[in-house]
């Protein structure tokens, strides 16, 4: 069993904090958690909400019925009411949804005996876990945490006030706490500083930003150079100039921010320096929906930049999967010397979710540098030709007498201009080499359900969640169904799924984007093609729930 609650209200009602201390609470309770925001792109006013949801068994995302909708205004109460499961209950302070049937509390009254008006939440908080039986001793420790002490003794108050209030319906048991909770960008940033990422550079970009702020945090004990730039054309060039001089570097931003890139992109390509660049996808096309979710920027990465040249794409799951994954990054850049590109979006970037803790040793970190063995007859060739296309590389300044030349015109093995055809087409096939070499690394896609399924989902990155959910629902009802959830999507794994077509009556590409991004990479590197297709691009992730009902259609239509 698991149960949802739902704030909701106006930016700078403090939704935000309340939200952040039930997660913790829950968390340290031993409960699986799952929190995800919704919220508008103004700093006061709007309508923004969150979900809480937790069980006792993992859950990877959120639902689209609540237990409790705690409601900060009456456009809330409206706006949610129709969320409720059978028997869930609305919680206000009693100045709201007065002509509603709701469960008023004197929220309002609990903040002016404590003397501070901001604890009001909390002490809706303290109703809540009353709701459930739960205890209130791990929020107190949560609240001791989180605030100053002057704060968070109004804060306690407030939280034991609420929590006689009110009745309890469940009785829920707490267990031990053995996760970690964690979210996608703050995984991603983790990632970059367990392979050994020495400069990151960005300029601010909703929903990009927590990566930068979470290494940003982390610089010091970490010994990370950290840069806020002056724009994204800005910020590729100095992660590649950090890159020639032999560190670990990485950028990131969001689609628009990613489009000024493309021509450091271009510039990567050419030479062959390796960058680990993220993409955290929001709707467009230009500003877009600056604070939702779409996965609309697929084929605009396995394009972008002028000319050919080999890049990666790898798109990312959930946080675990963020962590392994960045990780990976920087050792496949380094190898292949090329830049490579992760997708993420933001509804992977701002959800939390508890999990066990990463396993650090299994970050092996990879350094493909080269020494004084490089150079040959006296000489050191930066762009030599080689048969799997990789030149070797040195660090400048580490070989006596040795240069190491780049340049962004087309230029011969030692990295000096040429205006000549015959080099020119060497060095575009030594560079296209790596790409076949490429080939050879990627991970198939996570199968998901039953492995020889009449029902085949194809899907990327952060709706794994989602079709997880679903599938195995699905699966429960004895629905033959399987899904291929792709990471690795450029080049395009296709052995799992050319297997599995054979089984398939039919295929099914989920995505949120309008025109089937991932369908048409299938159809040209597979030769498949989908023959529905379940989309979404209206700014919100797909629930579970939705996909489920989704899938139900298509599947029960024959």
């Amino acid at each position: 069993m698991d149960y949802s609650i739902l704030v909701g209200g106006e930016a700078g009602q403090g939704m935000d904090t309340f939200a952040h201390i039930l997660e913790r609470t829950l968390k340290r309770l031993g409960f699986y958690v799952f929190k995800h925001n919704d919220y508008m792109s103004r700093v006061r006013g709007g309508h923004n909400f969150m979900q809480v949801r937790f069980s006792n068994v993992p859950i990877y995302t959120y639902s689209s019925k609540v237990d409790i909708v705690f409601a900060l205004n009456d456009e809330t109460v409206e706006l949610h009411k129709s969320k409720l499961k059978d028997e869930g209950i609305i919680v206000c302070d009693n100045d709201i949804g007065k002509d509603e049937d709701v469960l008023h509390l004197p929220l309002i009254d609990i903040s002016k005996e404590v003397k501070d008006r901001r604890v009001y939440t909390t002490a809706g908080l303290g109703a809540i876990l009353k709701y459930f039986g739960l205890p209130v001793d791990r929020a107190e420790s949560v609240l001791r945490d989180e605030f100053k002490e002057s704060a968070a003794e109004s804060n306690i108050k407030a939280l034991k006030k609420g929590y006689e209030v009110i009745e309890s319906k469940y009785n829920l048991e707490p267990s031990k706490d053995e996760n970690i909770i964690i979210n996608g960008n703050q995984a991603v940033g983790l990632g970059a500083i367990a392979a050994g990422c020495k400069f990151y550079c960005g300029y601010p970009m909703t929903p990009s930003s927590g990566v930068l702020e979470y290494i940003s945090s982390k610089y010091r004990e970490m010994e990370i150079m950290v840069d806020q730039v002056e724009d994204e054309v800005a910020a590729l060039n100095m992660a590649l100039g950090a890159s020639y001089a032999g560190v670990r570097a990485m950028t990131g931003s969001s689609g628009g921010g990613f489009a000024l890139m493309v021509e450091a992109l271009s510039l990567a390509g050419i030479i062959e320096t390796p960058v680990v660049v993220i993409n955290v996808q929001r709707p467009g096309p230009a500003t877009g929906f600056p604070t939702r979710t779409e996965q609309a920027d697929l084929r605009f990465m396995i394009h972008a930049g002028h000319g050919e040249f080999p890049r990666m794409i790898i798109a990312l799951r959930d946080p675990e999967d963020a962590f392994y994954q960045t990780a990976r990054a920087f050792n496949l850049a380094e190898k292949y010397q090329i830049p490579v590109l992760l997708m993420s979006d933001q509804h992977l970037a701002d959800y939390t979710r508890t999990m066990k803790p990463f396993d650090f040793s299994k970050i092996n970190i990879e350094r493909h540098i080269s020494g004084a063995e490089a150079v040959t007859d006296e000489e050191y060739k930066r762009y030599k030709y080689t048969g799997n296309g990789i030149s070797p590389r040195l660090i400048p300044g580490k070989v006596p007498g040795q240069v190491v030349l780049v340049d962004s015109d087309e230029h011969d093995e030692r990295g000096n201009i040429t205006e000549s055809a015959e080099t020119r087409i060497n060095m575009v096939n030594k560079r296209l080499k790596k790409f076949e070499a490429l080939k050879e690394e990627v991970e198939e896609p996570w199968l998901i359900g039953t492995e020889e399924p009449e029902n085949l989902i194809v899907c990327w990155g952060s709706t794994y969640g989602a079709v997880r959910e679903a599938v195995e629902r699905l699966n429960g009802e004895g629905v033959s169904v399987g899904a291929l959830v792709y990471g690795d999507i450029w080049p395009l794994p296709t052995k799992r799924l050319l297997e599995m077509n054979k089984y398939a009556k039919k295929i099914i590409d989920i995505e949120q984007n309008a025109t089937g991004q991932l369908d048409s990479l299938i159809r040209e590197e597979a030769l498949i093609k989908c023959s529905h297709k379940v989309l979404k691009y209206d700014g919100r992730p797909f629930s579970g729930d939705e996909i489920y009902e989704r899938l139900k259609g298509v599947i029960d239509n024959e």
